[in-house]
């Protein structure tokens, strides 16, 4: 039986803490440049994936090599941001138009960045530390999940709506710079750490 009070609590911690995290950001980003339900699914499978495996694996998930997690992520964010740059104009509305990405294609994508920028991260640790606590794995799957999906569903929509207000270009330039900087931090964590 699931215990909404347990899913609450855990809703709000897992909320809280994924806010202000790189997958906001990372949903906004092709929330802007992609059909957002496309995306969501990717995203939201991949949240789904990092919260099963928190819950079952629990506090293993933290002797996981913290090096590697950050090099990968900070790979991934450099080769994101050189896309962004390297990519050739494109037309506001040719990004809009549903066909212009495959559904497999789009979703893949969302999947593949939130599953390695994700992996092992504080949110994850947090939901395996949650489920050795309340011994309730159901419960903390549900609270958990259901952040995750809000964060992301949150990020994405933020980007389609500040699509309409900025152009493209400029949205393109500031994220291509800002995941220019969170790969170089990440690439620095994992040598210093």
């Amino acid at each position: 039986m699931i215990s909404l009070t347990v899913a609450a609590v855990v809703f709000g911690v897992v909320f809280l803490a994924e806010l202000p995290d790189k997958t906001a950001l990372a949903g906004l980003v092709l929330g802007t440049r992609y059909r957002a339900s496309y995306v969501f699914a990717g995203v939201a499978a991949a949240f789904a994936l990092h919260v099963v495996l928190a819950v079952a694996a629990g506090s293993v998930l933290t002797l996981l090599p913290q090096q590697i997690v950050q090099a990968l992520t900070g790979v991934l964010f450099l080769g994101g941001a050189a896309v962004l740059l390297l990519r050739k104009g494109e037309d506001e509305e040719e990004v809009r138009k549903p066909e212009n990405q495959s559904f497999w294609k789009v979703s893949g994508a969302g999947f593949m960045l939130i599953l390695v920028a994700e992996f092992g991260d504080l949110t994850q640790i947090m939901t395996a530390n949650l489920a050795a606590r309340y011994d309730d794995p159901l419960s903390v799957g549900l609270g958990a999940v259901l952040a995750l999906w809000a964060v992301a569903g949150l990020g994405i929509v933020g980007g389609k709506a500040l699509m309409t207000k900025v152009p493209l270009r400029l949205i393109t330039q500031i994220a291509a710079l800002v995941m220019l900087a969170l790969g170089l931090w990440s690439l620095g964590e994992a040598v210093t750490g």
